[in-house]
């Protein structure tokens, strides 16, 4: 019997249909620092993939629920700062980004705090961080 091989997109797709995007929600919501930090690299991967994309972006409600959870995260970085959490919230708002219903509801319910020079400056040694983030507020609309 051969092996089955299995590929990050096969995952991808495969978390897309089990509840793991919603345990993921819940404990970006409620979790400790570093369980945040996992469930949001796990997002951003699946985001990373069309499907996972989709998925997540099927109807307003679920853009509006994503947008929601990462904005409370971001204010939670305010009390708690951490550069690791910040980039992968950047990396996930910026993938969203890319499917227009998703950008109109991140356009209602994005955080000031992410155009904010002062709470930004933790990025100023994490360059890649800060094109993301510029390239970011270009597609949500608010640099030019």
């Amino acid at each position: 019997v051969l092996p089955v091989t299995v590929t990050y997109p096969h995952v991808r797709y495969l978390l897309c249909g089990t509840e793991c995007i919603l345990l993921c929600w819940r404990t970006m919501e409620l979790g400790a620092a570093l369980s945040k930090t996992v469930a949001s690299f796990i997002v951003q991967k699946i985001l990373s993939d069309e499907v996972g994309l989709s998925d997540i972006c099927a109807t307003a409600e679920r853009c509006y629920a994503v947008g929601t959870v990462l904005g409370g995260m971001v204010t939670m970085l305010a009390e708690q700062p951490s550069v690791r959490l910040l980039k992968h919230i950047i990396r996930c708002y910026l993938r969203l980004s890319d499917n227009p219903r998703a950008r109109e509801c991140l356009r209602q319910c994005f955080p000031d705090q992410l155009r904010d020079p002062n709470f930004t400056t933790c990025l100023k040694d994490d360059i890649a961080t800060q094109k993301w983030l510029v390239q970011l507020l270009m597609q949500l609309g608010y640099t030019s």
